[in-house]
């Protein structure tokens, strides 16, 4: 991608998710680009990660986020400024960030970059094959109606759906910028064939289901995403996602309609 190139079109009701898979960047030119563009905070913390391979996330994930942006803006992606809430999620600091949204998510295997004009959105992806409780997690602070609607499964799907709820509640909690201070037991989703996610809320909880919009996305076998933006249903929302290697090319795209 050329940092001189024309700035993508994106529409109010559209959200574009860029996806990579940093594992398999191996390229040296391409590693060493991508460090050139980091600030000093977030080299400093990239060394930081004990392990190469999170290292390695951390750089792709974070290159991914500038030279995204710059495909909107006609910004240097080693230029862009950002700060963090009360919570710790990031914000673009400067002209842009008074329309330019953005949320980012990695986990093994995968990195994601979502991106929004004007509205507050979340993204996450997770690797479903990692190891430890998942099941047990939802018993303990998935709201009631998803904890039977889960249990009511086949035992063998009872994983697979919790990455959907799991992926889906992270999403939301990133888009209202709070994090795991919002409890995750009091806002539930219902999920039906053929229809988009739903969510509704506990009295306790100040929001409404009419604002919000939601998609499911997987990028691969191993991997499930959720989308979730604030926005009124006047307009479905239409989400484009595609794979990408950051400096080097891209996948064509994919859109689906919430």
């Amino acid at each position: 991608m050329s940092t001189a190139s024309v700035p993508l079109e994106l529409r109010p009701d559209e959200v574009h998710v860029w996806i990579v898979e940093p594992e398999r960047i191996a390229a040296p030119r391409l590693l060493e680009a991508y460090l050139g563009l980091l600030d000093d905070k977030e080299r400093e913390r990239q060394r930081r990660f004990r392990f190469e391979r999170h290292q390695r996330q951390y750089l792709v994930s974070h290159a991914l986020v500038r030279l995204t942006l710059s495909r909107y803006a006609p910004v240097d992606p080693a230029t862009w400024a950002f700060s963090t809430n009360a919570y710790g999620r990031p914000e673009i600091q400067g002209t842009w960030g008074a329309r330019l949204r953005f949320n980012l998510s990695h986990t093994d295997g995968m990195a994601l970059v979502a991106v929004a004009l004007d509205d507050e959105l979340g993204a996450d992806v997770e690797d479903a094959e990692r190891a430890g409780d998942t099941v047990e997690i939802a018993d303990h602070f998935f709201a009631p109606t998803e904890v039977t609607a889960l249990r009511a499964l086949p035992q063998g799907a009872q994983r697979e759906r919790f990455f959907e709820y799991w992926t889906l509640k992270e999403a939301y909690i990133k888009a209202r910028g709070a994090g795991l201070s919002l409890p995750l037991d009091q806002f539930a989703f219902h999920l039906e064939p053929g229809g988009p996610p739903r969510i509704s809320f506990d009295p306790r909880m100040v929001d409404a289901p009419e604002a919000w919009q939601f998609m499911q996305l997987r990028p691969s076998a191993r991997h499930h995403a959720a989308v979730a933006v604030r926005r009124a249903r006047s307009r479905p929302l239409s989400v484009r996602w595609q794979f990408t290697v950051p400096l080097e090319g891209d996948a064509p795209p994919r859109f689906q309609a919430a």
